[in-house]
């Protein structure tokens, strides 16, 4: 994968990928969830989109933060209720995989 998928995003729009990226900062600094909590949130969202390359970035932030493989896979099959079997096909098989990487073999 892609080292920086947001690298055209700062190439193209420098100044708004700057805001972009002190927002991300901001909300990292939020206190009512643990930040390990806060991976696992994006992985249910990222998942009820159908995104898998977020997940991929995701999920490893998640395991080095101390999410268990059973905390991933639950993340992302809670959006079934929500949004169907989508996100649950596309997003699982790449959590797993980046998951069950030796550490250092991720990002």
């Amino acid at each position: 994968m892609n080292n920086n998928p947001l690298a055209a995003f700062e190439q193209e729009a420098p100044k708004v990928a700057i805001a972009f990226n002190q927002l991300v900062e901001a909300l990292k600094q939020t206190n009512g969830l643990d930040a390990k909590t806060k991976q696992l949130v994006y992985i249910g969202i990222k998942s009820a989109l159908g995104d898998p390359k977020a997940i991929y970035y995701h999920v490893a932030m998640a395991k080095e933060l101390g999410a268990s493989r059973a905390e991933i896979v639950d993340a992302i099959l809670i959006t079934l209720t929500v949004c169907g079997l989508n996100g649950v096909a596309s997003c699982l098989p790449v959590a797993l995989s980046v998951y069950d990487k030796p550490d250092g073999d991720g990002l």
